[in-house]
C-alpha cells in the first residue's frame, strides 16, 4: 500500500497560456471550427467497432459534411466539414446507432488488445476501472481537453511511440508478477518514472495526479508535475525502463500472430478517405469475414476475423482502393496535416506536395526517416522531431533537419522551387550515400549545415 498522502505536489514550470487554436478537443457536442468548415472526433471505446458501424459513420459522413474521414496519429477517427446546420443531425445520427464511445479524458490501449498474443495481460479491465473512477469523481475533475493517460501491457503493436500525459506500462518481476510502471509526460523513451505500483494501487495513484492536475487549473498537462516530488509523495519504487526494445510497426500488411486467424493491417493514404471509397470496400471485406475493425495509430485500422484463405484477397482489395497496405509503401514515411484544403491555419496544400515529393524524390522515403510536411508552424501532424521538416515561411517554406515545424530551419525555399529543392536532395543523398546505408544516416552524417547550403544556393 501507499504511505500516508502527503501534501500534493504542484507544478515545476509555469503553465500555458490556453489556445482556442490549440487547446479544444473537437467531439460531437462540441465540434472544431476548421478551413474546410466543423470537425467532429470519435473516440470508439477501446478503438473497436464493427464494418457496418464504420459503414454508416461514413454515409453519414458524406450526408451531413464533405465526405472526408481520417484516422489520426493516435487512432481517432475524425469527420470534416460539417456546419452548424449538420453537426447535430451527425451528432443525433452517430448516437442513434448505440456505438459505445469514449468521452472525457483519452485513455487509450493498444489496437490489439485481448488479441496481441505478446501482451502481458489484457489491460482493458484497468482502463475501464480508470473511466469509472474518473467519471464518478466528485466534484468532476477539469482537466486539459488534450490530456491522455495510456494503459500499454505490451505486444508487437504496443503504445511507445505515443506520447501521453500520464503513461501506465505492465511490465513482470522475476517471479512473474504483474506491476504497473507509472511514468509523465512523454513516450516510453522519453517519460519520465514516477513509481511501479500493484494494480490495486494504480487507480488511487492516477486520480490523486489528476486532483492535482486540476488544483493547477484546465490547462494543466503532465510536464507541469514535479517528477521528483511525486516519486517521494508514493514512496514506492521506480521502474526507469518500460520494456518497449523496439519501435511498434506499421498497422499496414498481414500479420499471422495465429496462422489460423491472420489479421488485415491498412492504413489511408495520407492520414485520409472518402466516405465512397471506405464504404465500397467495407461491403466486399465483410464478405471476406471481417467482423471486427480495430482503428490503430499511425492513421489506419485492422481488420479481424477474415479467413487465411481469403486475406490474400483482402490485400489486394485494400491496394485497388487506394489503402497503404505495404511496409515498403512510401507514402507510410510522409505526414502530413490537413494543409490549406482543410484548415484556415495552413499556407500550402500538403497532399498534394506530398504525391510531387513521391513522385520526384522517392529515394528519400525509404522508411529510415519521417518527411513532416506541415502547412503551418503549428506541427499538428507531428509535434515531435522528425528527419526532414517542411513548414510554411513568409517568403515559401522553411525545411528543418531533425527537428520540428516550430524549430528554426536550416534552408528556406521558394514556393515556385519547392519540387527542384526535394529533387536535389534526392540527388545529394543519392550521391553522397554509402554501401548499405539508409537515407536517414546519409542526412546525418552530411549535416544540418551541409543540407542547408545545398537548398539555400539552390533558392538564391
Amino acid at each position: 500500500m501507499m504511505n500516508t498522502p502527503q501534501p500534493l505536489p504542484l507544478a515545476c514550470s509555469p503553465l500555458p497560456v490556453p489556445s482556442a487554436r490549440r487547446g479544444a478537443c473537437p467531439s460531437l457536442d462540441a465540434p472544431m471550427a476548421t478551413g474546410d468548415g466543423l470537425l467532429v472526433r470519435l473516440r470508439p471505446l477501446d478503438g473497436s467497432l464493427t464494418p457496418g458501424q464504420f459503414a454508416a459513420i461514413a454515409a453519414a459522413a458524406k450526408q451531413f459534411g464533405n465526405g472526408l474521414i481520417e484516422v489520426t496519429a493516435r487512432g481517432n477517427l475524425q469527420v470534416r466539414g460539417l456546419d452548424t446546420e449538420t453537426a447535430p443531425a451527425f451528432a443525433q445520427t452517430i448516437l442513434a446507432m448505440d456505438m459505445p464511445l469514449s468521452s472525457g479524458v483519452a485513455i487509450e490501449t493498444p489496437p490489439l488488445t485481448g488479441i496481441d498474443p505478446g501482451e502481458i495481460l489484457d489491460p482493458r479491465p484497468l482502463a475501464d476501472a480508470l473511466r469509472q473512477a474518473i467519471e464518478a469523481h466528485m466534484p468532476p475533475l477539469q482537466l486539459a481537453p488534450k490530456l491522455s493517460i495510456t494503459v500499454d501491457a505490451g505486444g508487437r503493436f504496443h503504445l511507445g511511440g505515443i506520447v501521453a500525459d500520464i503513461r501506465l506500462s505492465a511490465v513482470l518481476s522475476a517471479d512473474g508478477a504483474v506491476f504497473w510502471c507509472l511514468s509523465l509526460a512523454g513516450n516510453a523513451r522519453t517519460a519520465r518514472p514516477v513509481a511501479l505500483l500493484a494494480e490495486e494501487q494504480v487507480v488511487d495513484a492516477v486520480v490523486t495526479l489528476l486532483r492535482a492536475l486540476d488544483a493547477l487549473g484546465p490547462a494543466a498537462r503532465g510536464r507541469n508535475l514535479d517528477v521528483e516530488a511525486w516519486r517521494g509523495h508514493f514512496a514506492l519504487p521506480v521502474a526507469f525502463a518500460e520494456g518497449h526494445a523496439k519501435p511498434a510497426p506499421l498497422p499496414v500488411g498481414i500479420h499471422a500472430f495465429d496462422p489460423a486467424r491472420p489479421l488485415l493491417g491498412v492504413g489511408l493514404s495520407f492520414c485520409q478517405i472518402e466516405a465512397d471509397v471506405l464504404i465500397a470496400f467495407l461491403a466486399p471485406m465483410e464478405k471476406l469475414g471481417a467482423g471486427e475493425i480495430r482503428l490503430a495509430p499511425e492513421h489506419g485500422f485492422f481488420l479481424v476475423g477474415i479467413a487465411p484463405e481469403k486475406i490474400g484477397e483482402g490485400l489486394s482489395l485494400a491496394a485497388t482502393h487506394g489503402l497503404r497496405t505495404s511496409p515498403a509503401d512510401p507514402a507510410n514515411a510522409i505526414a502530413v496535416c490537413a494543409g490549406a484544403r482543410g484548415c484556415a491555419s495552413a499556407f500550402f496544400d500538403t497532399h498534394a506536395l506530398a504525391r510531387t515529393v513521391i513522385t520526384e524524390a522517392p529515394s528519400l522515403l525509404d522508411g529510415s526517416l519521417t518527411l513532416h510536411l506541415s502547412g503551418c508552424r503549428k506541427g499538428c501532424a507531428h509535434p515531435a522531431a522528425a528527419g526532414l521538416t517542411l513548414t510554411a515561411a513568409p517568403t515559401g517554406y522553411g525545411l528543418v533537419v531533425n527537428g520540428s515545424a516550430s524549430g528554426s530551419p536550416d534552408a528556406y525555399i521558394a514556393a515556385k522551387d519547392v519540387t527542384s529543392a526535394f529533387r536535389r536532395l534526392a540527388v545529394l543523398v543519392d550521391t553522397e550515400r554509402q554501401a548499405g546505408e539508409t537515407a536517414a544516416a546519409s542526412l546525418e552524417r552530411l549535416g544540418a549545415g551541409a543540407i542547408g547550403q545545398v537548398l539555400q544556393r539552390d533558392w538564391e
